[in-house]
């Protein structure tokens, strides 16, 4: 156990956010690195739980609580971290979760939420102690590439290079199969590539994890979209197996009035051609969508629409606001929301914390519908927009149902659609022949991953439907064991 009382003694304390007037005029990470001692003292918080319920996520056996899904060791990392024992420690991380670099910068940390400690004090720092580990392990020299000794012989494609596609890359390739990952973009990274801004992870750390699977002999093939520019069945000729990770892709979109406007886009758009400039020409190509100098509305309050309105005030936006459909969290845990589960409450990025620092408040509107949207000459310039409250219909669904009198007109010259994904796009799975599920995802079962065709499985957000990046490395994992024994008759990756 770390420190028997330091959750009594040392306060919560998280890794300082860089003050938005420097932050905002560069493309770096907002967050400030933690000091060596600030971070072992987190770590001694930690009270080594006769239940660590912080272990694991939602399951068949507890569907509601939160936890790491990929079933890190926290309490065994934080205890040699609370020793000096580093180096151990990122081997334990190691042992669970391929990318802690980037499930330490951008997890929302489930983990934390289910920390014991957390029935009644602040919960241990979970995501900074793994963020921490595993850059002071590169620093240190101690993250090195680790080529199999033998090959099976055995080739997988792998098509999409998201968390999915890489976390089953690294398995596959680690037990000597041969493994090429297909990625339509110029790029390797897939969402951690372009979904994600450089703000949040910055993209050398994306392509310093991609080199040193490289180094250990993946093969990575760019620029080739599979079933357009290799059909889906020669793939599945020329290869023993073929995962499918290509994400949930498909926007949700908005049918309204006026959506065929000019500056109405989808926020996946905006933010990868964003990223795409930035780091072609530091955006001296004008190949992107800029807020400059422009009223933004944003529809949608989860991550992405907070992605979109950090990205807005860096372009240099006039305003930006962020419509949510649903009503504003409780500040605490709702009785219906207990410990362990997952914590529904209110909770301010670090694009409402700037919009705050420019604009002198939150940006988001709560119980807000977009009824349609206006322009002249094919342009937008206006969003008009609702309050709602949520009330049963005949059928006792629960519906949105506008206020009257609440209607108003919003200023907007780029809308940005952030309303989360429908399921990947249908080229492969089409192609294949694969089944999909009632809400178009590729049909395999947690935990087997194998489509309805021999030989083709599937994981991450084009299995499972859009969710986070550690489950999307959880299932990437979990496929390569399935892939693995499916090509070898058993398998020795763990689960």
């Amino acid at each position: 156990m770390a420190n028997p009382t330091g959750f009594m003694n040392i306060d919560r304390n998280l890794s300082a956010d860089r003050d938005p007037s420097a932050r905002l005029i560069d493309w770096l990470e907002v967050k400030s690195p933690m000091s060596e001692q600030a971070t072992m003292d987190q770590a001694s918080r930690c009270m080594d739980c006769g239940i660590p319920f912080c272990h694991s996520g939602d399951s068949a056996t507890a569907p509601r609580v939160a936890g790491c899904p990929v079933n890190n060791l926290i309490p065994e990392w934080n205890d040699l971290v609370y020793r000096g024992r580093w180096k151990d420690a990122i081997d334990r991380l190691h042992k669970t979760n391929n990318f802690p670099e980037f499930t330490g910068r951008v997890c929302p940390a489930p983990c934390e939420d289910s920390c014991v400690l957390g029935i009644n004090a602040p919960p241990v720092t979970i995501k900074n102690q793994e963020l921490n580990i595993i850059e002071r392990a590169f620093k240190e020299g101690w993250v090195k590439a680790n080529p199999p000794a033998t090959r099976s012989g055995k080739k997988v494609a792998v098509i999409g290079s998201g968390p999915a596609g890489l976390a089953a890359a690294v398995q596959l390739n680690s037990v000597g199969h041969l493994v090429t990952v297909y990625e339509r973009a110029d790029r390797i990274g897939g969402l951690l590539m372009y979904g994600i801004p450089n703000m949040k992870l910055q993209k050398e750390y994306v392509e310093r994890r991609v080199q040193l699977m490289r180094e250990e002999g993946i093969n990575f093939v760019v620029n080739t979209e599979i079933g357009k520019d290799i059909s889906a069945s020669r793939l599945k000729d020329d290869y023993d197996s073929v995962l499918i990770a290509t994400g949930a892709t498909v926007p949700r979109d908005l049918a309204v009035k006026g959506r065929e406007l000019d500056g109405v886009h989808f926020a996946m758009e905006f933010l990868g051609k964003n990223t795409k400039s930035l780091l072609d020409s530091e955006h001296k190509d004008g190949q992107y969508i800029s807020a400059k100098d422009k009223h933004v509305v944003v529809i949608g309050g989860g991550d992405t629409g907070t992605d979109c309105v950090g990205t807005s005030l860096r372009h240099g936006c006039k305003s930006v606001i962020q419509l949510e459909i649903m009503p504003q969290p409780p500040l605490e845990r709702a009785e219906n929301n207990p410990w362990p589960e997952f914590k529904r409450t209110l909770k301010r990025d670090y694009g409402q914390d700037e919009a705050i620092a420019i604009q002198g408040e939150d940006p988001r509107r709560y119980l807000m519908l977009t009824q349609k949207i206006e322009g002249e000459s094919g342009k937008v310039e206006f969003v008009h927009t609702t309050k709602i409250e949520w009330a049963k219909n005949a059928e006792g669904q629960m519906i949105p149902m506008p206020i009257a009198g609440s209607e108003e007109k919003l200023p907007a010259d780029l809308v940005l659609l952030a309303m989360g994904f429908m399921g990947p796009e249908g080229g492969v799975l089409d192609q294949l022949g694969v089944a999909k599920d009632a809400r178009s995802n590729a049909q395999a079962e947690y935990g087997e991953y194998d489509t309805n065709i021999h030989g083709v499985f599937a994981a991450g957000d084009a299995r499972r439907g859009q969710s986070l990046i550690v489950w999307a490395i959880n299932e990437g994992r979990g496929a390569a064991k399935a892939v693995d024994t499916y090509l070898m008759g058993r398998s020795y990756l763990p689960d």
